[in-house]
């Protein structure tokens, strides 16, 4: 048998999410609108990230599981922003 501890979401929490995603969405469109040159893909990338890193923290759980899965999604963020960091790097070099 198990003895890990489930836990289980509210319906608040998920409505306060779910809020804060849609929000996100919202300012998305509202980015792709505006065009800030060499910033928008940036900001874009930004406001992506911090709607991933919602997702997996509360619709996956994420927040209650333990520290190794945490750091190692941790480590495929770095992994993710060094990526994007020389991506930038290699198009304004060129």
């Amino acid at each position: 048998m198990s003895t890990e501890k489930h836990h289980i979401s509210t319906y608040t929490s998920h409505g306060v999410v779910l809020t804060a995603l849609l929000s996100l969405t919202a300012l998305s469109v509202a980015i792709a609108e505006l065009h800030l040159g060499a910033l928008s893909v940036a900001v874009a990338l930004l406001v992506a990230s911090i709607k991933g890193t919602t997702v997996l923290t509360y619709f996956m759980h994420l927040k209650y599981e333990s520290l190794f899965f945490k750091i190692m999604v941790s480590g495929v963020f770095v992994m993710y922003i060094l990526v994007i960091i020389f991506l930038f790097f290699d198009y304004l070099f060129r």
